[in-house]
């Protein structure tokens, strides 16, 4: 049997909870073979997907056009949406002819609309596991309902056709499903040992440290070397997920993506590692910092729905702080750093097995299926 998961390329946070599903559905399911269509990097999934897979690359959404994490170019996204979405119908015949001759009997869609045209077509079951929905984004972004007033409509009709909707928390537009079934945060844990993590990289043990986390999109004109921390003897760890590598200040540690690949330590295990993540709101790191506990100081991130419905329920979870973009762009952190590290632990905890829950629910799909 064949379960097909449609990721969204947009950033990194969709694939990284799917890598954490497929890992939990292969364990209860290794008879299953499992495709993954996406945009989003085959290096992110060569290094973090631990299981038997294969990678059918390309976009199977539109999403929000970046410069940057922290930015966003509305024209761009309202033209990338329209392009895509004005062949659907064409899009969903050419997957639907190809999966054809695969034996699909799942599937998943984090969260492509694609997805769960193509699983009607098929006549297989189909999950959405998600915490937001495109045609909930759309519905308030600048220019596009004026440009294409036939764009939320349609994706929300190819919602309709998901068997079931598992709902992350933190969510939006999940009333667009005819079922809907609340699961726990699916988080990336950490596994090592901080101690054992910061010897890895090289991030020294006698001194604060922050990381650097921000996406797949970066922060490309951020100068490094201006962070007032670094004077007041922190230490600051990025990759080059966040930053590039043009020159390394002193007080700044560098981890290369490729150090996680074949080293036994993962991305989660350095948010672990730190004392503070500096970012942008979004469900991956957000996840990261809760089951790590690790407190967060962010930045906004431009006129994205998700952002209002993230900072108003994150501050319940983990310890949170804005910096407004001059100052984190300026260099300007360690006011707001001391600010954060002296409030209270946040209230409230969360559940972190979504994804072995999700897995569960994928698997009684396919025996639903399978058995009919």
């Amino acid at each position: 049997m064949t379960a097909v998961f449609f990721i969204s390329g947009h950033g990194f946070g969709h694939a990284s909870r799917e890598v954490e599903v497929i890992k939990a559905l292969a364990k209860i399911r290794p008879d299953i073979r499992i495709v993954v269509r996406s945009a989003v990097s085959p290096a992110l999934l060569a290094r973090t997907l631990t299981v038997p897979y294969e990678l059918r690359p390309g976009a199977c959404d539109a999403a929000i056009a970046q410069p940057s994490s922290i930015t966003q170019d509305d024209e761009a996204t309202v033209r990338e949406a329209v392009g895509f979405y004005r062949e659907f119908d064409a899009r969903v015949e050419a997957e639907t002819r190809i999966l054809g001759q695969d034996g699909v009997a799942l599937i998943v869609g984090d969260i492509p609309p694609l997805a769960f045209e193509v699983a009607r077509r098929l006549g297989v079951p189909s999950a959405a596991i998600a915490n937001f929905t495109w045609d909930w984004i759309f519905e308030t972004h600048p220019g596009l309902t004026e440009a294409a007033p036939w764009l939320v409509p349609r994706l929300r009709a190819a919602y309709r056709q998901a068997t079931l909707a598992l709902e992350l928390p933190f969510p939006g537009g999940f009333e667009v499903f005819p079922v809907v079934r609340r699961i726990p945060l699916v988080a990336r844990r950490h596994t090592r040992d901080p101690v054992d993590t910061r010897q890895r990289f090289g991030v020294p043990a006698s001194r604060p440290a922050a990381l650097l986390s921000f996406g797949g999109y970066g922060l490309p004109n951020l100068d490094l070397a201006a962070v007032d921390m670094l004077k007041a003897g922190w230490t600051v760890v990025t990759t080059d997920r966040s930053s590039g590598r043009a020159a390394t200040p002193p007080g700044v540690v560098f981890v290369p993506e490729t150090d996680f690949i074949d080293t036994g330590f993962r991305y989660e295990d350095l948010v672990a590692a730190v004392d503070v993540v500096v970012t942008k709101p979004g469900y991956g790191i957000i996840s990261e910092c809760i089951s790590a506990a690790r407190p967060m100081l962010y930045t906004s991130r431009g006129q994205f729905r998700e952002y209002e419905v993230l900072v108003n329920e994150m501050p319940k979870y983990i310890r949170c702080r804005l910096i407004e973009q001059p100052a984190l762009m300026s260099g300007a952190w360690q006011e707001s750093i001391d600010a954060l590290l002296a409030q209270p632990p946040a209230p409230d905890t969360l559940a972190l097995d979504g994804a072995e829950i999700a897995a569960r629910a994928i698997s009684d799909l396919l025996d639903a299926s399978t058995s009919g």
